[in-house]
C-alpha cells in the first residue's frame, strides 16, 4: 500500500553561496601559507637616520669614504686596502663592536660599496652602518 503525504515532495538542492564562501576561504588560506613559505636572504645592516650623518662624528669610530673610483679614505685621509684591513682587524680584536660608518660619493658604484662592506665584515667588525647626508630641501 502506498501512503500519500499531504506535503509536497521537495527535491534536494545544492546551495551555491556557501560553496563559494568556502572556496574563497580556502584560496585566501593557501595564499597566506604560500607567502610565509618564502625564504628571503640579505645583508644585515643598520642605516642611521639622515640627521645623524657626519655631524655627530666621534673619535671612537671610523668613517670610511668610498670615492667614484673605488678608493677608500679613512677619516679623511687616503688608505690602501691591506692597511685598512689591518687597521680594522686590530680595532675588532680590541672591540668587535667598534662602530664603522661607510659613506660614498654620489657617483660611487654599488659594487665598490659592497666590496668595502665585505672587507669591514671580514676584518671582524660587528657594528657597520651606511652614513647618509641630508638632502637640501627644494622650495
Amino acid at each position: 500500500m502506498k501512503i500519500i503525504s499531504p506535503l509536497p515532495r521537495k527535491r534536494g538542492r545544492l546551495e551555491i553561496i556557501p560553496l563559494i564562501d568556502i572556496m574563497f576561504f580556502l584560496l585566501a588560506s593557501f595564499m597566506m601559507v604560500s607567502l610565509t613559505m618564502q625564504h628571503l636572504t640579505g645583508i644585515t645592516i643598520s642605516l642611521p637616520t639622515a640627521t645623524q650623518a657626519r655631524s655627530t662624528a666621534k673619535p671612537d669610530m671610523a668613517t670610511l669614504t668610498v670615492d667614484r673610483f673605488g678608493q677608500v679614505s679613512l677619516d679623511g685621509r687616503s688608505i690602501r686596502f691591506p692597511d685598512l684591513f689591518t687597521y680594522l682587524r686590530d680595532k675588532a680584536r680590541a672591540n668587535p663592536y667598534y662602530p664603522v660608518y661607510i659613506e660614498g660619493q654620489k657617483e660611487t658604484t654599488h659594487g665598490a660599496m659592497v666590496f668595502v662592506l665585505d672587507l669591514v665584515k671580514r676584518a671582524g667588525i660587528q657594528k657597520v652602518a651606511f652614513s647618509v647626508k641630508v638632502a637640501e630641501p627644494t622650495h
